[in-house]
């Protein structure tokens, strides 16, 4: 967008182009308190996001894409405003945020676990040209396998 004497800046569609997030994104972001300092306006009116807006929102995208809540998003963003003096806070927030990442990456290790199993059933299945031992609608039976 322009450059100002110290600091580039972005207009909302490139911050949108950077970020991955989509122009009504940015502005529901807004809206919601999830930035850490307010947008910038141009003498036009236009917002002019800085490098630092754009890096936050990286962040913030992270953090939504692995799960977090908006309200803890929320939280986070509003620790982040008030400065220093509560960084136990917002590490106990990313802290219980990682446990959950972490659980759903272990669910999702064992799904990936039977999914494996059973493309290994039906490889062998197609290999040796036999139906035998899988689910079938009209002859299943507790001990067959899907």
């Amino acid at each position: 967008m322009t450059t100002s004497a110290d600091q580039e800046t972005f207009t909302i569609g490139e911050v949108a182009d950077r970020t991955g997030l989509s122009v009504h994104a940015l502005r529901y972001y807004e809206r919601e308190d999830l930035l850490i300092g307010p947008v910038r306006r141009t003498a036009g009116g236009r917002r002019a996001y800085s490098p630092v807006d754009v890096d936050w929102l990286r962040i913030l995208v992270k953090l939504r894409e692995s799960g977090m809540p908006l309200a803890d998003l929320t939280r986070f963003a509003a620790l982040v405003r008030q400065g220093p003096g509560n960084e136990e806070d917002r590490l106990r927030l990313l802290e219980d945020h990682r446990l959950r990442v972490e659980a759903q990456i272990a669910a999702l290790e064992e799904c990936r676990s039977l999914i494996e199993w059973k493309v290994g059933v039906y490889t062998e299945h197609l290999r040796t040209g036999s139906a035998t031992g899988l689910w079938d609608p009209v002859t299943t039976t507790p001990d067959h396998e899907a």
